[in-house]
């Protein structure tokens, strides 16, 4: 007679909460379903509840999820503001999800978590540096510097579509990136 085989909880947590990421992306908060997302990671729904809470607390863990795999992918230790806007640019044009969990946050929920926080704290502290050093220009606030650069990299990835469509289509993506980077670089170099 067969044994039944023990769960493995740490995998059923990481399916549900790529089927989260999944179902959030497309229909946002409001209009995800804790019954889709069961069906999409093969699970039971009352393990979403087990695992997570409620549907707000699996949203938000689903946004530390994915703004901590950003904050890894766009690393910036050294205060390196163009190494940063490469790194993120890229990261973001290939994760569509990201992209739309970070539009769907920002419309549903503001309230940003204490590692959020503190990540973004050290990457305002790193610019910080990098201006006492004198590699990135210091006349302008070490915050509103970094906020600039982090909007810049999203300029061409939330264009309006119309825009898009008027210089051609969204193969200008590459021809956008080499854009960005000078356009960061007479942003951030010392004056």
């Amino acid at each position: 007679m067969t044994q039944p085989r023990p769960r493995d909880s740490a995998a059923t947590k990481a399916l549900l909460l790529d089927a989260a990421t999944a179902e959030f992306a497309e229909h946002g908060p409001a209009g995800a379903r804790i019954d889709r997302i069961a069906e999409r990671a093969g699970a039971n729904k009352r393990l979403i509840y087990v695992y997570f809470g409620d549907k707000n607390q699996l949203f938000d863990a689903v946004v530390e999820e994915e703004a901590r795999a950003v904050f890894e992918a766009a690393p910036m230790a050294d205060g390196d503001l163009n190494a940063f806007a490469a790194a993120r640019y890229d990261h973001m044009l290939a994760n569509t999800a990201s992209r739309r969990l970070a539009t769907w946050r920002t419309l549903e929920r503001i309230e940003p978590s204490a590692a959020e926080i503190d990540r973004f704290r050290a990457r305002v502290e790193a610019v910080t540096a990098a201006q006492r050093d004198g590699r990135v220009r210091g006349d302008l606030p070490a915050a509103d510097l970094f906020a600039i650069v982090l909007r810049m990299t999203e300029s061409w990835l939330s264009a309006p579509p119309a825009l898009i469509a008027a210089v051609g289509s969204e193969s200008r993506f590459g021809e956008h990136r080499a854009a960005l980077l000078e356009a960061v670089r007479g942003v951030v170099d010392p004056r």
